[in-house]
């Protein structure tokens, strides 16, 4: 059996009481801002830069895919900004876009963050939700007109 340890001796416990501190009193901790306050207006405030998230890239490029085997379009630009994201969809490299999703959090709780504009500019569709927005080219009556 392990022996327990015992108290120190009296002479000791003296050494001790020597080598304390005197008692200072402590300053009142001033509370100058709220930190429920703080995080609350860092979430409200806008991101740096907007951009595609893994999953929205993910839809975007499935619908491309798709349409890269069908033959339509051949290539795609993303760009980010301070205030929306772009993906813009080319027909061949050295034109004007033919298709063009942004993403805007700022019309988040208003008409939908979604936008999806025309080669001229045109709102085509706005929405909430990326793949909801996406199916507008599924449809069959969507043809290139050369």
């Amino acid at each position: 059996m392990a022996p327990l340890q015992s108290r120190p001796h009296r002479a000791t416990m003296k050494s001790m009481s020597k080598t304390r501190k005197p008692f200072l009193p402590r300053k009142q901790l001033v509370v100058v801002g709220n930190a429920f306050e703080r995080e609350r207006r860092a979430k409200q405030a806008p991101p740096k830069r907007v951009m595609w998230t893994r999953h929205e890239l993910g839809d975007l490029l499935n619908v491309y895919g798709r349409m890269v085997a069908a033959g339509l379009w051949r290539d795609y630009a993303i760009s980010d900004g301070r205030e929306a994201a772009c993906f813009s969809i080319f027909r061949r490299a050295s034109e004007v876009p033919l298709f063009r999703i942004d993403k805007i959090p700022a019309l988040h709780r208003k008409q939908g963050q979604y936008v999806l504009r025309a080669m001229d500019g045109r709102v085509l569709r706005r929405g909430h939700d990326l793949p909801a927005l996406m199916r507008f080219f599924d449809r069959k009556s969507l043809r290139l007109v050369d």
